[in-house]
């Protein structure tokens, strides 16, 4: 009896151990326009959605996903948001930023040279394709 009491209050210890770490939410947001307010608003959900569930006790991972237009958004000098997202990248490590490589292949073909992308940025191949794997693997997706 002493065994079956033991065993299950490590149990309801650890059960409860769980519930007090929080949980880990995962967020893609799509930038497809190079529009400002798209992309501020972008920004915006992403600090606000890590403030909220920071302040809930959870954690959150957001990765930003450009193409099409929106890549403009992580190209250095034509980026209306390129401060912000340097000073929200190093306050908040659980953000990233995907650039779609076929946007980036076109861009640099019409322009003749390589277009360089913001520091902040990881190439992906697709956007497209990324934002389905993001959701795939239990993302919730927000389009500003």
């Amino acid at each position: 009896m002493n065994r079956i009491l033991s065993a299950a209050i490590i149990a309801l210890s650890l059960s409860t151990g769980a519930f007090a770490e929080g949980v880990t939410h995962y967020v893609a947001i799509h930038v497809d326009q190079n529009d400002p307010k798209v992309m501020n608003m972008a920004l915006n959900n992403a600090q606000n959605v890590n403030n909220y569930y920071e302040s809930q006790g959870d954690s959150v991972v957001i990765e930003m996903v450009a193409y099409g237009p929106g890549l403009n958004m992580l190209i250095p000098g034509k980026s209306p948001v390129e401060q912000r997202i340097s000073s929200m990248s190093l306050e908040m490590d659980n953000l990233t930023f995907a650039a779609c490589g076929n946007t980036h292949r076109k861009m640099s073909e019409k322009a003749g040279k390589d277009i360089a992308l913001m520091d902040e940025a990881t190439m992906v191949k697709s956007g497209v394709v990324r934002l389905i794997e993001l959701q795939e693997n239990n993302y919730a997706y927000v389009r500003p």
